[in-house]
């Protein structure tokens, strides 16, 4: 089987987001509050979340060039707003918080460091599928 690039970015975004999940469950990142990494609250929902996005990751690059690049456009579209939304109004709205607490006063320094990650990790992905995915299409496997 080949496998092209933006496939095998696809199986890293999968790897990452799996380890994120698992975050929560690594007792040297986590303070005696149970804040990971002394910023992010991250709950049973967040760790569902990170896991739905890694299978949705791996079912992409696994599939196909096409799928992956369908992946990276809207799943960056999609995680990225989440950051974006959550660092002007305190709540993002994938884990729910802005249906259930709405707009939430924090400092801003807590709101770049929570939402950096988000905001990052979509702008990649944006980047990948709309930008990276044109320049590796000649270059994809037959099969895409």
């Amino acid at each position: 089987m080949n496998i092209s690039t933006l496939q095998k970015f696809a199986w890293g975004y999968a790897v990452m987001f799996f380890f994120v999940g698992s975050l929560r469950y690594l007792p040297f990142i986590n303070d005696a509050n149970g804040m990971t990494l002394g910023i992010f609250s991250l709950q049973l929902h967040d760790d569902a979340l990170h896991y739905a996005s890694g299978l949705w990751a791996v079912f992409a690059a696994w599939r196909s060039f096409r799928d992956s690049e369908f992946y990276f456009k809207l799943f960056g579209l999609i995680y990225g707003l989440d950051g974006v939304m959550g660092f002007f109004f305190g709540q993002g709205y994938l884990d729910g918080g802005i249906f259930f607490f709405g707009p939430t006063p924090l400092d801003w320094s807590l709101k770049f460091f929570a939402n950096i990650p988000h905001i990052t990790i979509g702008g990649i992905a944006v980047f990948i599928g709309f930008v990276l995915a044109r320049r590796l299409l000649p270059n994809a496997p037959a099969t895409a």
